[in-house]
């Protein structure tokens, strides 16, 4: 199996991440959430429960995490530049996650983004498929923490 390095962050550079995906990017459709956090952002998120995400923060001071999707997922964004960076969700000790694909640096290719609708879901259905489908490696590294 090859792994694919995927990098990406803010535009100011507070907010940095290293997504290390289990298989070629193009075998990946990037999804679009209808809800209208994520419409208003234009985000198309991307994950892989067989990969790593790394997210890396220089200020967390200068970090937004807006709560969204019944108040159990964190959408990351840098307060200084405005990027929405990453989603994730902890429970249990474990953090799940989701790179908002707009943030991707190095152009980066995908199969056709997907359309999701969480808001046909309820709570413990959103919980599950985050489970399923996003990113189950993740760690959140702030300097000087």
């Amino acid at each position: 199996m090859s792994l694919y390095l995927c990098k990406g962050g803010c535009h100011c550079g507070n907010i940095r991440f290293n997504a290390v995906l289990a298989f070629n990017p193009e075998s990946f459709s990037p999804r679009a959430c209808d809800c209208d956090y994520c419409t208003m952002h234009a985000a198309t998120y991307l994950s892989d429960p067989d990969g790593s995400l790394e997210i890396s923060i220089k200020g967390d001071d200068q970090v937004s995490r807006y709560r969204q999707g019944g108040n159990m997922a964190s959408f990351i964004s840098c307060r200084i530049c405005g990027v929405l960076v990453a989603v994730t969700h902890e429970a249990d000790g474990v953090i799940y996650g989701a790179i908002n694909t707009k943030a991707l640096t190095g152009g980066v290719l995908f199969a056709e983004v997907k359309q999701a609708s969480p808001k046909l879901l309820g709570n413990e259905e959103k919980v599950g498929r985050w489970k399923e489908v996003w990113f189950q490696n993740v760690s959140i590294k702030i300097a000087g923490v």
